[in-house]
């Protein structure tokens, strides 16, 4: 608000506990250390297990991002059985699942199931105790040799990444050599077309009052 006028002078209030109401990050870099000791403690938890799940590939909302993709809350139950993974043993295995999803495109259904088969394909699972061994374990001869080799690996996407497409590649350019038969005017087609259904009364009357004066002129 400004003063205008003689006018009596506003009581700015300089004088409240302002230090009190303002928080200063100093304790930044101490956090950032605890963030790191907590991650490894927690992927030291969780050891042979990878720290993070697996998550499906989807598409970025609205027209304007939908050209890229992103990781999904889950994998639907369509991509799980199509995969053949049971839904409740999906989670066990570190793959994350979201029932309320659905697949809108083959294509997109198509890539997550590869994705989960990939994923299966890689996966060694541990038996739970010594000298239990069940149908879905890996077994023993695998499970050894990654042992002894260091195969196991710590982060699921580093091995199975998201990779967005380059600009370049994701959107491109028809070209008239490319095109079908018949397709190089296709503008026009649509207008032809469009023209035709606008004008099927108009054209239907005047070739019904045509008629009617051939009628009456014979007559």
């Amino acid at each position: 608000m400004t003063i205008k006028h003689n006018q009596q002078i506003q009581h700015n209030h300089f004088r409240k506990d302002w230090q009190r109401r303002v928080r200063c990050h100093f304790d930044q870099p101490g956090r950032k250390l605890r963030r790191r000791t907590a991650r490894l403690t927690k992927a030291a938890a969780v050891a042979p297990r990878p720290v993070d799940k697996l998550r499906p590939v989807v598409r970025c909302p609205t027209i304007k991002y939908n050209r890229r993709v992103r990781a999904g809350r889950g994998f639907s139950l369509a991509e799980l059985k199509e995969a053949g993974i049971p839904k409740k043993y999906a989670p066990t295995i570190g793959i994350s699942v979201d029932p309320r999803r659905a697949n809108l495109s083959t294509e997109a259904l198509a890539l997550n199931v590869e994705r989960l088969k990939a994923y299966q394909a890689r996966l060694i699972v541990f038996p739970r105790r010594v000298g239990q061994h069940k149908k879905t374990d890996s077994s023993k001869e695998e499970v050894e040799a990654h042992k002894e080799e260091g195969k196991i690996t710590r982060r699921t996407h580093s091995v199975l990444p998201i990779v967005n497409e380059a600009r370049e590649k994701a959107i491109s350019e028809v070209k008239r050599s490319e095109m079908g038969e018949g397709e190089s005017a296709a503008y026009r087609k649509l207008r032809d077309a469009r023209s035709e259904a606008r004008l099927v009364g108009v054209r239907e009357k005047r070739e019904k009052a045509k008629a009617e004066e051939a009628t009456a002129a014979k007559k």
